[in-house]
C-alpha cells in the first residue's frame, strides 16, 4: 500500500467514544432482500463491540432505514438512483435491526432517509446529550453509509474509527478502496481486537 507523507495519522479514541451501528437491518441481512449485503461475519465483529461498549456503560446508537409515502418523496432522488430501495417499506420486516444484535430498550434506532446517520436524524443531538468526542462506525455498507457517516462525524468534530472486520460492502474492491481513504484522510481504520484493547484502556468515568 502506498503511503503519503503527512496522509494516514492516527487520531485514536478521545475519552468517551459511542458505538453507531449503521443498517444492519434484515433488508441488508436476508438473503431473500434484493438489497442484501454479505455482513455475517460483520455481525461477529459488532457483537463484541457491542458487549464491550455496555459493560462499560459507553452510548450505542443504530441506524436503519424506511421509507413511508412521505418520505419517499422526500427521498424521491436517492430512490431513482437505488429503486431496490423501495423494498425498505416502513413497518416492513426489513426495516428491522438484526435480531443477533437487536438494541436494548435504552439503545436508539434512528431513521434515515439517506446515507448519514447525522443527516436529517437527532443523531448529532444523541452524541451531545451523552458528551460524546469520537465515534466508532459499524455497519454497512463501507463505500456507502459508513463512509457517509465517517465523514460527517468528522465534520462534527468527532473523531471517527472504523473497526475493519466490524463493516462490509457488497464490492470487496469497494470495500478495501473506501477503508483506504477513510485511513487516509477522515478516520483511523484498526482490527477490531485493537479498537476493543483501546477501549479497555480508556479511563473509567
Amino acid at each position: 500500500m502506498m503511503l503519503h507523507e503527512g496522509f494516514h495519522g492516527r487520531a485514536g479514541f478521545r475519552r468517551r467514544p459511542a458505538l453507531v451501528v449503521i443498517d444492519v437491518n434484515r433488508g441488508f441481512t436476508d438473503p431473500a432482500s434484493p438489497l442484501v449485503c454479505e455482513l455475517d461475519e460483520v455481525v461477529v465483529a459488532i457483537e463484541r463491540l457491542l458487549a464491550a461498549f455496555r459493560k462499560r456503560g459507553l452510548p450505542v446508537a443504530y441506524t436503519t432505514v424506511s421509507y413511508d409515502e412521505a418520505a419517499k418523496q422526500a427521498a424521491a432522488a436517492f430512490i431513482a438512483k437505488i429503486p431496490a430501495l423501495l423494498a425498505l417499506e416502513a413497518g416492513s420486516p426489513w426495516v428491522e435491526i438484526d435480531p443477533r444484535i437487536a438494541p436494548l430498550a435504552t439503545e436508539p434506532v434512528f431513521n434515515k432517509l439517506w446515507a448519514s446517520a447525522f443527516f436529517g436524524t437527532p443523531f448529532a443531538s444523541f452524541l451531545a446529550a451523552h458528551g460524546c468526542d469520537s465515534l466508532v462506525v459499524t455497519g454497512a455498507s463501507t463505500s456507502g453509509c459508513v463512509r457517509a457517516t465517517v465523514l460527517d462525524a468528522l465534520q462534527h468534530g468527532y473523531v471517527p474509527v472504523v473497526p475493519r472486520e466490524a463493516v462490509g460492502d457488497r464490492n470487496p474492491a469497494a470495500h478495501e478502496a473506501n477503508l483506504y481513504d477513510i485511513d487516509t484522510k477522515y478516520g483511523d481504520v484498526a482490527g477490531v481486537e485493537d479498537v476493543l484493547r483501546e477501549l479497555a484502556d480508556l479511563p473509567n468515568g
